[in-house]
Parts: C-alpha cells; structure tokens; sequence
C-alpha cells in the first residue's frame, strides 16, 4: 500500500529549505555564483556540502584563505554559521555548480582542491557527471599552482579505483594513497570528517584517500 504524503508535512519542510536558503543570502561570508569576484584562495572544496570539513581545516591554519564550494544552499549556510560562530574569517562559501570553478578563479592562483565523497554515479552514461571525470580534473590542473595537490576523499571502491584511473591518464603523479585512511599514519589534516563521512564510519565503512600532484608543465 502506497503511504499518502502527508501536505502539513510538506509545507513544512519547505519553508524550512527556504529559511536555510535566506539564512545563506544574509551571511556576509556567503556569496551567489555571480557575486563572487576571482581572487588568489589556497585551499578550495568542490561539492563541499555543508561545508563544515573546510571550517575545522581553516581552523588550524588561520593564515591561509579556505573556499567551500556547493551547488545548495541549504547545505553550505550550516558551515557558514558555524564559521561565524566561531570567529573563523578565512573561510568562504560560493554556491556554484562544479562545472563553474575555472570561472572562479584565476588560473594558477590555488594550492589545494579538496574534493569530499562527491556522487559516484555508477552508471556508465553518467561517467561525464563523476567530479573526477577528465573534464573536471583538466579544470583543476589549470587553477592549481606549480606544486599545487588534489586531495580525494571517498568510501565507494569502484569510484575510487575508476578516479585512480583517470589520474594516472591525465599524467598526475600519485604522491600519497592510502585505502584505510583512519587507519593510516597519514596527516591528521586529512582525517578531519565531514557530516556524512562521521555517518558512514559508524556504519562500518572504510574511507579512502589519494593526493595527487601535477608533473612539471
């Protein structure tokens, strides 16, 4: 029997998305994708959801400027708050589709592009919309620095192992890699868990991890 949707319900968790939708318009470290002006950033998150990874990062280095990157809204306002609550003023939110980030910022202007656990799309056809796809890992070889490093987090073996893949392809050089990451004596920079990432640990799965950097230009 097909459950009826219950309309009280639906109205309600509406107005809620909008609330969180004007809580990130009233933030002043919050910006739509055509307000944001290109400028030289360290460290950014692709698909950073709610963004609160990037916030515990730009806590510890306070001298380097963070950019969380997200296409809702809804999501990104929670680390936004949670940055302004906290007095961390080096890190900013930009709600923007993925494929927009080489119109973000300059080429050559960033250290480190964070990619955290983005949708695997399992299907074939949909290989093109994978956040690790050559398309995208093009645009980031673009933004990066001389010496600049992706880092990909992610608990999904096939994406994982199809994104080796198209690294090694596209001539990054693999420079740490671990497919127990909480269990490795890697940095603790990289153990820091986002939101969804502290609710798959509990359940049992292993979280994987890979740094790459560019071979000379």
């Amino acid at each position: 029997m097909t459950e009826k949707l219950n309309p009280d319900e639906f109205i309600i968790t509406r107005k809620r998305k909008k609330y969180k939708f004007a809580k990130f318009a009233n933030a002043d470290n919050c910006f739509e994708f055509d307000e944001w002006k290109k400028r030289t950033i360290d460290v950014i998150e692709v698909g950073a959801g709610t963004g609160l990874f990037l916030v515990e990062l730009a806590k510890r280095y306070p001298d380097k400027r963070f950019v969380a990157i997200d296409v809702k809204a809804d999501r990104l306002q929670k680390g936004a708050y949670r940055a302004l609550e906290n007095g961390v003023n080096n890190v900013q939110f930009v709600r923007a589709r993925a494929d927009q980030i080489d119109q973000l910022f300059s080429e050559e202007s960033v250290d480190r592009i964070w990619l955290t656990f983005p949708d695997p799309f399992p299907r074939k056809r949909s290989a093109g919309r994978r956040m690790t796809h050559p398309n995208f890992l093009r645009k980031y070889a673009k933004l990066l620095k001389s010496g600049g490093s992706f880092y990909l987090k992610h608990d999904n073996p096939e994406f994982f192992s199809w994104s080796l893949e198209q690294l090694v392809v596209e001539k990054w050089h693999i420079a740490e890699l671990s497919f127990g990451l909480h269990e490795s004596d890697l940095s603790d920079d990289y153990k820091i868990t986002t939101t969804y990432e502290q609710r798959w640990l509990k359940e049992g799965r292993t979280t994987m991890f890979v740094r790459a950097g560019l071979l000379p230009r």
